[in-house]
């Protein structure tokens, strides 16, 4: 279950996250909403998830799996390209993340 919330969480904050250039600078009303809401679901969501799970943890899978997939996005729909450093730098944040994950279980 507390998986379930994480990834729902992280869903919540790519939404705002990538709403954010729809914005023009909390300008519009709707997509502000969407933004302001989404980061604050996301919270509440992750303030549950560490209940349950060390704080570290969660945070590096968020991070980790939220940025891969805030890129994925803006590549897919926003047109951003993507070049062989981002690529790069996105697989040391998932290597880092699989570190936090194999540190954190080791005791």
């Amino acid at each position: 279950m507390v998986y379930l919330l994480l990834t729902v969480a992280i869903a919540a904050e790519v939404l705002a996250t990538s709403a954010l250039p729809r914005t023009a600078g909390f300008t519009l009303v709707v997509p502000s909403v969407v933004v302001v809401g989404g980061y604050g679901f996301a919270a509440f969501l992750l303030a549950h998830v560490v209940k349950s799970m060390p704080v570290g943890i969660a945070y590096a899978i968020w991070a980790g799996v939220g940025t891969l997939t805030v890129v994925a996005v803006g590549a897919t729909f926003l047109g951003q390209p993507i070049s062989t450093w981002q690529v790069a730098g996105i697989l040391l944040i998932v290597a880092g993340v699989v570190l936090v994950n194999l540190g954190g279980q080791a005791h």
